[in-house]
């Protein structure tokens, strides 16, 4: 009698007649390990034991207080006005240094831009942060505007420039334009320093983890640009 053993990738004998096919230890480890269910481990508090959650536990995103939400929807808005004012050097001056820095402001706000719209979308928040009177407003309703000036209304990101200062920007060239650029942009740099502390001075907010370390390097960043750009500005023409 002749026996094909065919695909039988474990240890395969003839015993009576019948073809048997034994799992090696290793395979039966393997087997056992697929259809084992995930274990949740939760880790415990200093000096206290982990344990070992159903493994139909799913991740829960922490609770966000408003005053987060607050601040990722107008720093959105306040990054906006940032990128616009970095697209405007290509066309009114040559100077390398401060299109170097201007190319670093736009890709890191817009980076920024984009991991604060996820945080909010995540949570069931919009993006968009309602103005006083004004309803809705966008990071590019803010761009279309040309940093309107809502003085009329509640001014509610610092160190943003109004519409005056936008208008003077967008029609300096040379020199002037690098004045007027580092200044408004120490200006607006300063104004999110103040948003990121106004965030941690208020009671349960940034306790977030994502939001915390976020707003920490947005401190932490924008000092340096601040100080780089009061070199820049000091420097004669």
């Amino acid at each position: 009698m002749s026996v094909i053993l065919g695909k039988c990738p474990r240890t395969a004998f003839l015993t009576g007649g019948a073809l048997m096919c034994l799992l090696s230890p290793s395979a039966s480890a393997q087997q056992s390990d697929a259809n084992a269910q995930p274990v949740v481990v939760q880790p415990g508090a200093p000096g206290q034991p982990t344990r070992i959650l159903p493994s139909s536990t799913r991740a829960v995103l922490p609770q966000s207080s408003a005053k987060d939400v607050e601040f990722m929807q107008g720093m959105i808005m306040h990054h906006a006005q940032a990128v616009e004012m970095t697209a405007l050097i290509a066309s009114r001056t040559e100077n390398k240094e401060l299109r170097l820095l201007g190319a670093r402001i736009s890709h890191s706000q817009s980076d920024e831009m984009m991991f604060m719209k996820r945080w909010l979308e995540a949570r069931g928040e919009p993006t968009e942060m309602k103005m006083a009177g004004m309803g809705s407003m966008s990071g590019m309703d803010m761009q279309n505007m040309g940093g309107m000036d809502m003085s009329s209304h509640q001014m509610l990101m610092p160190g943003m420039l109004t519409a005056k200062q936008m208008a003077a920007l967008r029609y300096a060239k040379g020199v002037e334009f690098d004045r007027l650029f580092l200044t408004g942009m120490i200006q607006h740099h300063n104004g999110a320093l103040i948003m990121v502390k106004d965030l941690f001075d208020t009671a349960g907010a940034g306790q977030d983890a994502e939001i915390f370390n976020f707003a920490t390097d947005v401190d932490s960043g924008q000092r340096a640009e601040i100080r780089i750009m009061e070199t820049m500005r000091a420097k004669k023409p």
